[in-house]
């Protein structure tokens, strides 16, 4: 009975949600840069999917997984492969900035694809695992990355720019939106902000109770990215159109269930 409680237990650690999430630790071979570099690269078929496949509501982006056809399929791969056979070294540091983020949406798309019909991301990845993001999925420059190494020893620590956390998609409710633009190295920045904005004014990333705050998990898990309560709150009253927000009684929720477009 003791070894069958301590093995629940042990389950219900490595598998719940409030597990902390990953800090910043910087890959040092990713730093290099080329900023004499004028090359861009092509995000085109990635645009191509989300335009054909991206359905945008009021508050929230969906994703239409059910109805991707096996050539467009296709085409989403033969984009990843496109990225993967490019050294984003050689490049300048904002084009690189959008490289990352596409590519990192682009294969979570391409995950919930290939394992569909699944009603939430962390389902995937082993029996130990809450989500996929451990998994090794794409190998470029000769290292072999994970969707955790792209956004917490790549994105997090370059860049150092807490907006990153509205731009890289879970495909979760949850999840700041998937944006219907594909980054590029001229409209990073009105991304980030329009990223920024979109989420605070919704429902999944502030919403007031009264005197109480219920705030998305990401200002919970990622809380050093955001700074000190003070911080934060004046970060996401820089973006409330309506009433400004008051951190003295705040919750934490998030929304794991698949980003799906029925």
């Amino acid at each position: 009975m003791r070894l069958l409680l301590a093995f629940t237990l042990l389950i219900t650690s490595v598998l719940s949600p409030a597990i902390a999430a990953p800090k910043a630790d910087l890959w040092p071979f990713w730093q290099q840069s080329n900023e004499t570099n004028p090359t861009t690269i092509d995000h085109s078929r990635w645009q191509q999917t989300l335009d054909t496949y991206l359905v945008e509501l009021p508050q929230q982006t969906l994703f239409r997984y059910n109805a991707i056809s096996e050539n467009d399929k296709w085409e989403l791969n033969r984009y990843i492969r496109d990225l993967a056979a490019i050294d984003p070294r050689q490049y300048a540091k904002p084009e690189q900035f959008a490289y990352w983020v596409n590519l990192y949406n682009a294969l979570t798309v391409q995950l919930i694809l290939n394992n569909y019909p699944v009603k939430s991301i962390t389902k995937l990845g082993g029996f130990f695992s809450f989500g996929p993001w451990d998994e090794e999925l794409i190998t470029i420059a000769g290292k072999t990355l994970s969707l955790n190494d792209i956004e917490h020893r790549i994105l997090r620590p370059i860049w150092q720019d807490a907006r990153i956390h509205y731009a890289v998609n879970c495909a979760s409710l949850g999840c700041p939106d998937l944006q219907p633009t594909a980054f590029t190295a001229k409209n990073n920045e009105a991304l980030l902000e329009q990223a920024a904005s979109r989420f605070i004014n919704s429902p999944k990333g502030v919403e007031l109770y009264g005197n109480n705050v219920r705030l998305s998990s990401i200002y919970d898990w990622y809380g050093s990215d955001f700074g000190t309560q003070s911080e934060l709150q004046q970060h996401l009253n820089q973006y409330r159109k309506e009433q400004p927000v008051q951190l003295s009684s705040v919750s934490y929720d998030y929304n794991w269930s698949l980003n799906e477009a029925k």
